[in-house]
């Protein structure tokens, strides 16, 4: 089953169970790709939105969401932050499962590898393939130093 499917079974789920906190945050996630796709349309692209792009989209959602309970945690608004929080559970039942610290590292050896990086001026090649494989499995704002220390 494709990530939409999922999305809108889940959608349909929450309706049924009348869990309005989820279905809100599921109704977010159906906007996004909706957006996306009518972008994607609109630049004469076929196909829709993949699963790849859904992946994308969901890691972006999860990021802009601990940025928004970092800021109301420092604001005192801590009620906001765990509305923030409890979002990003939702969304994150969707994403796989996050990496391990090893496996990042066998990632990136691997990804080392198979690109033939051999300097700095290669990481945007390695970063390049361990996005296409591993979007939502790994925080990439983590990895980029890593891959910088093993190819400078």
């Amino acid at each position: 089953m494709d990530m939409k499917t999922r999305i809108n079974q889940a959608l349909k789920d929450a309706m049924r169970q009348k869990d309005a906190q989820r279905l809100s945050t599921l109704r977010l996630i159906n906007a996004a790709i909706k957006d996306r796709d009518i972008a994607s349309r609109s630049e004469g692209e076929e196909g829709g939105v993949g699963d790849a792009e859904v992946l994308q989209i969901l890691g972006k959602m999860v990021k802009q969401r601990q940025e928004s309970a970092r800021a109301y945690e420092e604001g005192g608004r801590l009620e906001l932050a765990d509305r923030e929080r409890e979002e990003i559970a939702v969304i994150e039942d969707f994403l796989p499962r996050k990496l391990s610290d090893e496996e990042v590292d066998r990632a990136v050896d691997r990804a080392i590898a198979e690109t033939g990086a051999g300097s700095i001026r290669d990481m945007g090649r390695v970063m390049g393939a361990l996005k296409s494989r591993y979007t939502g499995q790994m925080d990439f704002g983590a990895v980029g130093p890593k891959v910088k220390a093993r190819l400078g």
